[in-house]
């Protein structure tokens, strides 16, 4: 929704923010500048990949890359200070359903954010969509008592707003390039959203052979520059789409990453006047 003045105060909120993507490397590739540029704000930031990425590699069992792919990530997160939290299922099989809600909402009520940002609805990869759906459905339930939650955690009551990350490749899955509401410099960041990159040395080959990505980093710089120039403003950007606040926020208005990066953000007016179109 447009961002606008109001008489409603700011809710209570914890300094927290927590990320939901599909698969080991996601969140670096899409998230990881905003998310270390809300770690130096004061933000305790907590990072969850919902698939074990057991898929990706041309030269390991399932059972091997998903161990290797675990530890890639908790290398990842180690190296930034984020607080990780474990894969629930399989490549391919991230699903909206309750079992899924369930283990995930145990995790979103364990971090208590105020912030969740996650994949594009509209993406590439139907996993990413998927992943998607889940982190939006949680945001919802973590209040609601009679939710399944797996583990049992206690509901909590603060508001949360949540942000979708530009899909990859900054087109959505039919090739319609994509826009963002809030467009972040991440300029300041890049150097550990590369090393986070860096920690998933699997994935370098695995997409140089699948997807042609002859150089990981470079790929992630690309998109990263791609967005900047989107933004009119900055060298290298990440994007940000506020999810529909009804039901999860009391106050319409309240943008709490906006707020939090007031000095290393923009507004995009012409999403804006999209939504209001």
């Amino acid at each position: 929704m447009p961002r606008k003045e109001s008489l409603t105060p700011e809710p209570a909120f914890r300094r927290s923010v927590m990320a939901i993507a599909a698969h080991p490397d996601d969140i670096e590739f899409t998230m990881a500048g905003t998310l270390c540029l809300l770690k130096h704000a004061g933000w305790e930031v907590h990072y969850m990949n919902i698939s074990n990425g057991d898929i990706g590699s041309a030269t390991m069992t399932r059972a091997e890359t998903a161990r290797v792919r675990l530890k890639e990530a908790e290398a990842a997160c180690a190296l930034a200070g984020f607080h990780h939290h474990k894969p629930i299922t399989d490549d391919m099989g991230i699903r909206y359903v309750p079992e899924q809600v369930a283990r995930v909402t145990s995790a979103i009520r364990s971090a208590r954010p105020s912030i969740i940002l996650t994949h594009s609805p509209h993406d590439y990869h139907e996993d990413h969509e998927n992943a998607c759906t889940v982190a939006v459905a949680v945001a919802f339930v973590k209040s609601m008592k009679n939710a399944d939650c797996v583990p049992k955690r206690k509901p909590y009551f603060e508001d949360v707003v949540v942000y979708h990350a530009m899909p990859h490749g900054l087109r959505d899955g039919l090739g319609k390039l994509q826009r963002s509401e809030l467009w972040v410099d991440i300029a300041s960041t890049i150097d550990m959203k590369k090393s986070m990159l860096s920690c998933h040395a699997s994935q370098k080959e695995w997409l140089d052979v699948t997807q042609g990505m002859d150089s990981y980093l470079e790929t992630a710089v690309e998109i990263c520059s791609a967005m900047g120039k989107m933004s009119g403003k900055y060298r290298l950007a990440e994007g940000w789409r506020r999810h529909n606040p009804l039901g999860f926020a009391a106050n319409l208005d309240w943008d709490p990453l906006r707020d939090a990066l007031r000095n290393k953000s923009v507004i995009d007016k012409k999403y804006q006047a999209w939504l209001n179109a």
